[in-house]
């Protein structure tokens, strides 16, 4: 499978997750483990050998849902190569953007339900309004919030899985 073939799977199973989560759908039952309980990374392997990818490569996936209801499923695949071939600029800004704790702060306070810069404001530690807004331009600026409604953030759909993925792989 070429670059493109998988750039227009991946577009299609976005909008497939954009839909289900429009809708309200509950998620799928995720498939039975194999019997070495490896059954995402068992299905991948397959991908990775049929698209004749012998460098590897890295899937993350996750079904999340918020206290506030919300609903969010995806799934990523990157072959080894397109990581180490990919641009580095680009990769830099978004994990610097989340390299303050405030900024992680405020982040998980969003996702906790609290949307306005108000709001974020009766947080302990998150600083005066315009340092809430200095923080909320780097983020919406790296990707990682969008402004929903006027003066409301949220993390877009297709970086709440991988935002958790980031957190996960800080953990010690």
């Amino acid at each position: 499978m070429d670059l493109e073939e998988r750039v227009a799977d991946l577009t299609r199973r976005v909008a497939d997750l954009e839909a289900r989560l429009d809708r309200s759908e509950p998620a799928a039952v995720p498939a039975a483990p194999t019997q070495d309980g490896f059954w995402a990374l068992s299905t991948w392997k397959k991908q990775l050998a049929e698209a004749e990818l012998d460098g590897g490569g890295v899937l993350f996936t996750g079904a999340v849902q918020l206290p506030s209801g919300k609903r969010y499923e995806w799934q990523a695949g990157y072959s080894t190569e397109s990581l180490l071939a990919s641009e580095l600029a680009s990769a830099a800004e978004a994990l610097s953007a989340l390299g303050n704790p405030v900024r992680l702060l405020m982040l998980r306070e969003i996702l906790l339900g609290r949307s306005t810069v108000n709001s974020l404001a009766q947080v302990a530690d998150m600083g005066t309004s315009g340092q809430i807004y200095h923080h909320l331009r780097q983020m919406t600026a790296a990707g990682w919030l969008h402004s929903s409604s006027r003066g409301h953030y949220e993390v877009p759909v297709e970086r709440m899985v991988p935002l958790l993925v980031a957190l996960a792989a800080a953990q010690r």
